[in-house]
C-alpha cells in the first residue's frame, strides 16, 4: 500500500516533536524562571540538539525510527527555512539600511577571508570551515542549518558547527552589550548596529539587546540591533547558493554536476515568503489587518517548530565519539570569527562616524 511507505516517517517525525515540545519547556525554565528574563535567551534549537545528542547518545534509538528522523532533518528543515521568509520585511529596512548592509558585508568578506586563511593553516575539513563561516557571518544555527543540505554536511559536522557556533555566540551575547554602552558612550545607534552585527544567533542579539535596554534604559538599541540582526539574515538568499557552487564547483566535471543540480530550491521559497510578506502587509494591514497579522504570527511559530525537530533530529543522530575525534582546531576557528566579526564592526563603525557624521 502506498500509505505505508509514508506512514514509516511518522514515528521519527513523532519523535522529533517530543523532543521541541521538552525544549521549550526546558527553555522556559531556565531563561525565564530561573535567569528571570522576559524571553529566554537562549536558543530553543540548541536545547533541542543538546537533548537530542544525550538520548541519542545515551539510550538506543530504535530503527523504526530513523526514516522519520531523516525526513526531519532534510524536509522539515528545508521546510522551516521556507517559513522563516515571512518575518523579513526589507522594505522597512531603508531608514538606515545605507550604514547596516555595507558594515554587514564587510563583515562577511572579512570573516571568510580570514577564516580561509586559518583553514589552510589547521586543516580543517572544507565543509566545518563553511558552516562554521556562515554562522558566524550571517544568522548562526539557522545558517548553519540551511547550508548543511547543499553542501552535504554530516550530522557530526553539522552538530560540531552548531555547538561552536552556540559558544561563543553566548560569550558575545553576555559581553558585548556593557563593552558596547561603554565604547560608544552610550550612542544608540552605534551600539544597535554593533550588536545586530557582531554576535550570531537573532536570538541572542534580541537577548543583547534587552540586557542593554534593561541595563541603560535603551529600547532604541535593542530595535536597531534586531532590525540589523534580521538584514544580516536576508543574507542567506546569497550566501547559500553561493556556497552550493564553491562547494561543488571541483566536482562539476567528475560528478556530472550542474548548477541546476546543486541550486538549493527551497531558497527560492524563502524569497517567496519575502514577497509575500511584503505584498500581505501593503494590502491588508490598511484595513487593520488582524487576521493577516495572525496568520504571520502562525508561520513564525511554525518556522521554529519545524527548524527546532529538525535540530532534534540531527541531535538523536549524532555520535558524540566522531566528535571528540575532530580534534580542537575548529573552536579555535569559531573564536577568530567571533573575534574578527567584532573588531571589524567596530573599524567599519568608526570609518562611518569619522568621514559621515
Amino acid at each position: 500500500m502506498v500509505y505505508k511507505k509514508y506512514l514509516v516517517v511518522v514515528p521519527g517525525i513523532i519523535l522529533a516533536f517530543i523532543l521541541y515540545s521538552l525544549s521549550q519547556g526546558f527553555n522556559n525554565i531556565i531563561g525565564v524562571e530561573l535567569l528571570g528574563y522576559r524571553k529566554s535567551p537562549i536558543s530553543t534549537a540548541m536545547i533541542a540538539i543538546l537533548l537530542g545528542i544525550f538520548f541519542g547518545n545515551f539510550f538506543k534509538i530504535r530503527d523504526s525510527f530513523q526514516k522519520g528522523l531523516d525526513f526531519s532533518r532534510d524536509y522539515i528543515l528545508k521546510l522551516g527555512i521556507i517559513c522563516l521568509g515571512i518575518q523579513l520585511k526589507p522594505f522597512e529596512f531603508l531608514d538606515f539600511g545605507k550604514i547596516a548592509i555595507p558594515l554587514i558585508l564587510i563583515c562577511i568578506v572579512s570573516v571568510l577571508i580570514v577564516i580561509r586563511l586559518l583553514v589552510k593553516k589547521l586543516k580543517i575539513p572544507t565543509r566545518m570551515a563553511y558552516l562554521i563561516s556562515i554562522g558566524s557571518t550571517v544568522c548562526g544555527t539557522t545558517a548553519i542549518m540551511a547550508t548543511a543540505p547543499v553542501i552535504k554536511a554530516s550530522k557530526n559536522e553539522i552538530s560540531y558547527a552548531i555547538a561552536n557556533i552556540t559558544l561563543f555566540g553566548i560569550l558575545s551575547m553576555l559581553l558585548y552589550p556593557y563593552f558596547a554602552n561603554f565604547y560608544f558612550d552610550g550612542n544608540s545607534l552605534f551600539a544597535g548596529l554593533f550588536l545586530g552585527s557582531a554576535i550570531h544567533e537573532t536570538s541572542q542579539v534580541a537577548a543583547a539587546g534587552l540586557i542593554y535596554d534593561q541595563q541603560f534604559n535603551s529600547p532604541e538599541t535593542l530595535n536597531i540591533a534586531t532590525v540589523t540582526k534580521l538584514i544580516r539574515n536576508t543574507f542567506l538568499i546569497i550566501m547559500i547558493p553561493l556556497f552550493a557552487i564553491l562547494y561543488n564547483r571541483g566536482q562539476t566535471k567528475e560528478k556530472g554536476y550542474s548548477f541546476l543540480s546543486i541550486f538549493p530550491y527551497f531558497v527560492l521559497g524563502f524569497i517567496g515568503m519575502i514577497i509575500l510578506r511584503n505584498i500581505g502587509d501593503n494590502i491588508f494591514l490598511g484595513d487593520g489587518g488582524k487576521n493577516w497579522i495572525e496568520t504571520i504570527n502562525f508561520i513564525k511559530a511554525g518556522s521554529k517548530i519545524f527548524l527546532t525537530m529538525a535540530m532534534a533530529a540531527i541531535g538523536l543522530s549524532t555520535n558524540l565519539k566522531d566528535i571528540k575525534n575532530m580534534g580542537h582546531e575548529p573552536f579555535v576557528v569559531g573564536f577568530v570569527a567571533m573575534f574578527t566579526v567584532g573588531i571589524v564592526s567596530i573599524i567599519t563603525i568608526e570609518m562611518y562616524i569619522k568621514f559621515f557624521t
